[in-house]
């Protein structure tokens, strides 16, 4: 009788210390991006965008900063690509500040986490005197995730 016993609360202990945890089973997953553009601006500034990083999840902001950044020079002409199906794709630009030297940044890697998405870059010096501002911009699934760089 009392193994019989000790077999009960052994298995309600078991039963009670089980945790569905779904959260711990998460796996991080990389995402594939395209990159639409990546370069610099070379108006020293006057394009009036600082150092930021983007979520562009509709056409009007899209258009909008198509236009600013074409406010000095024509930058986005060698965007491999400027309409965007808002419906399937979010954008997201990266901006440096404006640099007194070349700088380009170049996007690594995308990775969903169970939170957010992480974007990994890499900024990279080259000589030049030339006053620039790095940008990249990239077009990944649709999502409603918070995007973080690092």
């Amino acid at each position: 009788m009392k193994t019989k016993i000790l077999l009960f609360l052994l298995g309600i202990g078991l039963l009670i210390s089980c945790n569905n945890d779904d959260d711990a089973n998460y796996q991080s997953t990389e995402i594939n991006f395209t990159e639409i553009g990546k370069g610099a601006l070379f108006g020293n500034g006057q394009e009036g965008i600082s150092q930021s990083n983007l979520t562009i999840s509709n056409s009007t902001e899209w258009q909008n900063l198509i236009s600013q950044m074409n406010s000095v020079n024509n930058t986005t002409d060698n965007f491999t690509e400027t309409d965007i199906n808002f419906n399937e794709f979010t954008v997201f630009a990266i901006f440096l500040e404006v640099k007194g030297q070349g700088w380009e940044i170049e996007t690594e890697n995308v990775i969903e986490n169970q939170n957010n998405i992480s974007i990994s870059t890499v900024e990279t010096e080259y000589a030049t005197s030339v006053i620039t501002q790095p940008f990249s911009i990239i077009k990944i699934p649709k999502t409603e995730k918070p995007i973080i760089v690092e």
